[in-house]
């Protein structure tokens, strides 16, 4: 390309190779309702969804693809009101007793109280790595970003680009992690009072109903999942891996601030401090650097 620099080239093949990872993600084309779809709906031109959960059921869509590392967002606004009970789910998934999975969990709340953001990640059927949060604005009155960032390296959890939450891969210590499974996007909203709001002692209220959750702008900037040959291939540190640069191995000084200030002040449950749980035998990543 006569004219093109090497910074400017750089730059060009850059956008290139990131174009290329981002899926057409829009609700109607890359999602289809997996229960419920009988009070659920595709909105607009295709980038709303509208998840209901009455007492016939509640309702839930996954993505046609799976995905092996990037980033999947969506822009979720949660039940509004008395949503006790209710919790509103949106994670990635493979399938199987040994399954991989990183979820966010929103679990409903009296009108008035705050949401819980409930976290965890599965590695070959093993959970067990819960913390949750409680959310510092109200994420019913508009529409809020809520991210999975997933790599070789780490698993950062963000909530309107803040990172929350950082799971660091020390596969090399013994300590297992997602990435050999490719994992589909999901997201559903259901009746959980028998544990959602404060350990199902809060049922839910049926004359509420119906609950809804609306998104938008669903996106996976993430390598699309073909086989056990994506391991490598979605693995390997290439410029259409935009995930896999060094900019991604770790979180920026202001981000491990940002990641600080979230768990000082919001975090209300931490299993890595949970040592009565876990009989004082606690879970090797609780030792480690996560960041």
């Amino acid at each position: 390309m006569a004219g093109f620099g090497p910074l400017a080239m750089a730059v060009f093949m850059s956008a290139i190779a990131f174009h290329s990872s981002i899926v057409d993600a829009k609700f109607s084309k890359s999602m289809y309702f997996n229960w419920g779809a009988h009070h659920s709906s595709i909105l607009g031109n295709g980038d709303e969804l509208r998840l209901v959960l009455d007492q016939t059921s509640g309702s839930g869509v996954q993505s046609k693809r799976a995905f092996l590392f990037g980033s999947i967002e969506m822009l979720i606004k949660l039940v509004p009101g008395n949503s006790a009970g209710t919790v509103t789910a949106y994670y990635l998934s493979s399938t199987g007793a040994n399954h991989d999975e990183i979820d966010f969990e929103f679990l409903g709340n009296s009108t008035g109280e705050p949401y819980t953001v409930h976290t965890n990640i599965y590695t070959q059927g093993q959970g067990n790595k819960e913390q949750q949060f409680q959310l510092w604005f109200d994420p019913t009155a508009d529409f809020h970003n809520y991210t999975i960032h997933w790599n070789p390296t780490e698993i950062v959890w963000y909530v309107d680009s803040l990172p929350i939450r950082v799971f660091r891969n020390y596969e090399n210590e013994g300590i297992a992690y997602p990435n050999q499974q490719g994992m589909r996007v999901y997201s559903s909203l259901w009746n959980a009072d028998n544990w959602a709001t404060r350990g199902g002692l809060v049922k839910i209220d049926w004359t509420a109903a119906p609950f809804v959750a609306n998104y938008r702008r669903f996106r996976a900037r993430a390598c699309k999942w073909d086989g056990p040959v994506s391991v490598s291939r979605c693995g390997s540190p290439t410029p259409a891996n935009w995930f896999t640069s060094p900019a991604y191995k770790q979180l920026t000084m202001s981000q491990q601030g940002q990641l600080k200030w979230a768990r000082d002040n919001h975090m209300i449950y931490n299993y890595c401090t949970d040592y009565k749980r876990f009989n004082g035998q606690m879970p090797p990543e609780c030792s480690k650097t996560q960041y």
